[in-house]
């Protein structure tokens, strides 16, 4: 039984490695040299984003690619080197001015449970760690880096489509039986 309806979610919180990629890290000569980010959790966002749902992204390392790769897709909030993303989290709540019942996560670890606990409604993508997967309300069918976050992103976006469709039926409805 999930907290919040998905209907009611306006802000979705990422982690990064393990929910936008794989969790795997690939290191050159020089430190960190790439991360795999999927193209359909790319469009997700950039759908959510295009009806309201504010996107924001909490993670624990700091990494140049990640940088890039929301401003790519026009997130604005993104926060790296977070050791304690439910501080940050309700800091950038307060700033949005919602409640915690219009927020939504994805984790896939340990350090995301906390978060988990705190927001509205809370997923965990399919290859979590069983402590994230217990924290969830809604466990992804797909791996992190793998599409998850986009299958999240159709969840939260046909209960939106279906909001819209029901209040357009009882608008006409409402309309049927006024004359003019």
């Amino acid at each position: 039984m999930t907290r919040t309806a998905p209907t009611a979610i306006r802000l979705l919180i990422l982690d990064v490695d393990g929910v936008m990629t794989d969790g795997r890290l690939y290191y050159g000569p020089h430190g960190e040299a790439l991360k795999c980010f999927h193209v359909r959790d790319g469009k997700g966002i950039q759908q959510l984003l295009a009806v309201g749902v504010q996107i924001g992204v909490l993670s624990g390392r700091r990494s140049k690619m990640t940088t890039a790769r929301c401003r790519e897709l026009g997130v604005r909030h993104l926060i790296q080197g977070v050791s304690d993303k439910v501080r940050e989290f309700e800091a950038l709540r307060s700033r949005l001015q919602l409640s915690v019942s219009e927020c939504a996560c994805i984790g896939d670890d340990v350090v995301d449970v906390p978060l988990m606990r705190t927001v509205g409604l809370a997923f965990a993508v399919a290859d979590a760690h069983r402590e994230a997967r217990r924290a969830a309300d809604i466990i992804t069918k797909l791996p992190g880096g793998q599409g998850a976050v986009r299958e999240v992103c159709d969840h939260l976006l046909d209960a939106q489509r279906r909001k819209l469709a029901l209040a357009r039926r009882r608008i006409g409805a409402a309309t049927r039986g006024v004359s003019t």
